[in-house]
């Protein structure tokens, strides 16, 4: 009869920031935010008051995040003094030079907002299929996004670096926004009754396609916000598609509606 095993179970790994990455200590993370680097995320201990940090993420409109002295002490052993931030491995740019940009050019704006997905391989993947399918500008919020670091660089194999990254204090501004602008906000959720495949689904004009997380989707709020709802047809038992790969359904039929109408056109 075989013996119960009593050894401990061994922790889940769980990311670690490359040193270059992580700046920590008060000093370092206040002539950080004086610099010209874009900061990625701003971890803060809770009840930790510190004027000129608070003062300078307001300025640069970086988002704070409260968190216990455990999470920072899990990010560095070193004496961060209750605060660390890392740096953005991508220069973020403002949504509107990109949309102006876009209509100069004379293209159909083509763009994909992020709620909530926090899963840096995911980021990364979606990055990748983003770029091969001519997206013009990946959306994500302020708070509760995946870190943009050299995990999410190296998953995207070096999309990021191609690929224009906007990050939104409020995401649901920017679909007011991307609704005057005359873009059709699509979002992607099996909650909706209308096929990808349906007849009546027009992706060929300027959209901007929400994907949500993997755990709950689409928050509500952006739910009821967008346009239209649209659902990928699932033929099997297993009832969700990884984000990756349903962000990639979404964009390669995308491209085929674009480039039907485009061969109309001619």
């Amino acid at each position: 009869m075989p013996q119960p095993n009593n050894r401990p179970q061994r922790p889940r790994p769980q990311f670690r920031p490359e040193p270059d990455e992580m700046v920590f200590g008060i000093q370092s993370v206040i002539e950080t935010l004086k610099s010209d680097q874009q900061i990625d995320k701003l971890y803060m201990e809770k009840g930790l008051s510190n004027p000129d940090i608070q003062n300078l993420a307001f300025q640069n409109r970086v988002t704070i995040q409260r968190v216990p002295v455990e999470r920072l002490d899990r990010l560095t052993r070193k004496n961060h003094q209750g605060v660390v931030c890392l740096v953005a491995q991508v220069q973020y740019v403002k949504l509107s030079n990109v949309i102006a940009d876009v209509f100069e050019r004379g293209e159909q704006p083509f763009i994909l907002l992020l709620d909530r997905i926090t899963d840096v391989r995911n980021f990364g993947a979606i990055a990748r299929t983003a770029e091969c399918t001519g997206v013009q500008c990946i959306v994500i919020p302020g708070r509760g996004a995946a870190a943009i670091n050299s995990d999410a660089m190296k998953t995207s194999s070096g999309a990021l670096n191609h690929i224009s990254v906007c990050r939104e204090p409020d995401l649901t501004e920017t679909i007011k926004y991307l609704q005057e602008s005359g873009i059709l906000v699509v979002a992607c959720t099996e909650k909706s009754s209308r096929d990808l495949y349906e007849r009546t689904t027009d992706l060929s004009g300027p959209i901007a396609v929400i994907m949500g997380s993997e755990e709950d989707g689409i928050s509500p709020e952006l739910l009821r916000m967008a346009d239209t709802h649209i659902k990928i047809p699932l033929l099997g038992s297993v009832g969700s598609l990884n984000v990756s790969v349903a962000t990639g359904v979404m964009l390669y039929e995308a491209v085929r509606q674009r480039a039907m109408a485009a061969n109309t056109a001619v």
